[in-house]
């Protein structure tokens, strides 16, 4: 009598459990915390502003940056059209679920650099983009 090869249907079940075990945890673990992910946001924006501010001086076109909610959006001033859209690498924007930033609008003049603060928040993380008197814009964690 011949006996044929191969796995047990119980076999079978121990593998698939185990692989799922591992695919939650490292799901669970891959997934970035709530500091994470506003930090991350809050350097994007950072970024953003710093171009915004950049691309102010050399133009000569004043830029604005305002905020309402989740979302936000820049615009350039043209004696023309006045306030317009910002080009497609500063165009509007909204914020991942549950993050909450503070509402304001901030002017880029091309001739002087303005001092500015913006708050963004998700659950207990609280992350602060600060625009310098000299034109620097940095994070700053609000522990």
């Amino acid at each position: 009598m011949t006996r044929s090869r191969g796995f047990t249907l119980i076999e079978l079940l121990v593998v698939l459990l185990v692989m799922g075990l591992a695919a939650g945890l490292i799901g669970v673990i891959a997934q970035p915390d709530e500091r994470t992910r506003l930090k991350s946001e809050a350097e994007r924006l950072a970024g953003l502003l710093d171009l915004a501010a950049t691309e102010s001086r050399l133009t000569g076109q004043a830029f604005a940056w305002s905020a309402e909610g989740a979302n936000y959006s820049f615009s350039r001033w043209s004696e023309a059209a006045g306030w317009s859209g910002a080009g497609e690498a500063l165009r509007a924007r909204s914020l991942p679920p549950g993050m909450a930033i503070s509402a304001l609008r901030i002017e880029f003049n091309p001739y002087v650099s303005v001092p500015f603060e913006v708050q963004m928040s998700l659950g207990e993380a609280r992350y602060a983009v600060v625009g310098s008197p000299v034109g620097e814009v940095r994070i700053h964690d609000l522990r």
